[in-house]
């Protein structure tokens, strides 16, 4: 439904730094310029923000934000390539899969995109100093990446959504779970079946409200580390 799509933009835009407790929303009537919809389906996915305990409503004063979802980040987003270049290491992916497929629905539910809307698909194998450390199966909308290639894929992703079509990528949302290699996935990243690793799924928007990316990645974690920065927020009451 159109109103819970909204919704979930508006929930990336008030958990940007562009937003603080207490800071106002635009008006119904210009979110609903801006969505172009109703101001109904506004009020609606307004509703849904206030079920989650995400914004209040004050009469005659407007709708304001109450809290921001709890979710973590490094200091910085920055992609794989990035972060193992900075180290001086030599990263190579290798692409073993890239082809353009209908969004199943459970991919479509992440991207929020139309089911059967067409997609991207890829899986790369990437390296660093010669170790397999990561496999992983991306999905990106194709009305957003019109020249997408394996090239570009080879390379940094990030560099090319930012750099060559120009959409800031402003968050990310993971979910890390611990899971055995099974047999197909030992042998891509070279290590013994059932062997511990993570299983992280990766959801990236950009500063427009998109989601640009969903990534399922499988990671080599007795050779791959990463270490969070969190920082606490203390709102004075």
């Amino acid at each position: 439904m159109i109103y819970k799509s909204i919704a979930d933009r508006l929930r990336i835009r008030l958990n940007s730094a562009d937003y603080n407790i207490g800071s106002p929303l635009p008006a119904e009537v210009r979110l609903a310029e801006e969505f172009g919809v109703s101001r109904m389906t506004i009020r609606k996915a307004v509703d849904l923000l206030v079920g989650w305990g995400l914004v209040q409503r004050r009469h005659g004063s407007g709708t304001f934000v109450a809290k921001k979802d709890v979710h973590h980040e490094t200091t910085n987003l920055t992609g794989f390539i990035e972060v193992m270049r900075n180290q001086g290491k030599e990263v190579v992916s290798e692409v073993l899969e890239f082809n353009i497929m209908p969004a199943p629905p459970a991919i479509a539910s992440q991207l929020r995109i139309k089911i059967d809307e067409r997609i991207y698909y890829s899986r790369r194998v990437r390296s660093v100093d010669g170790k397999p450390l990561m496999v992983e199966d991306s999905y990106m909308p194709v009305k957003l990446f019109r020249n997408l290639s394996v090239a570009h894929l080879e390379g940094s992703k990030f560099s090319y959504i930012e750099d060559e079509c120009h959409i800031v990528v402003c968050g990310n949302y993971e979910s890390l779970t611990p899971v055995l290699a099974d047999r197909k996935m030992a042998k891509l990243m070279n290590i013994a079946e059932l062997t511990p690793i993570l299983r992280i799924t990766s959801l990236s928007y950009s500063d427009s409200g998109d989601f640009v990316n969903y990534s399922v990645m499988f990671r080599n974690a007795s050779e791959y580390q990463v270490d969070y920065h969190l920082r606490r927020e203390h709102v004075k009451m």
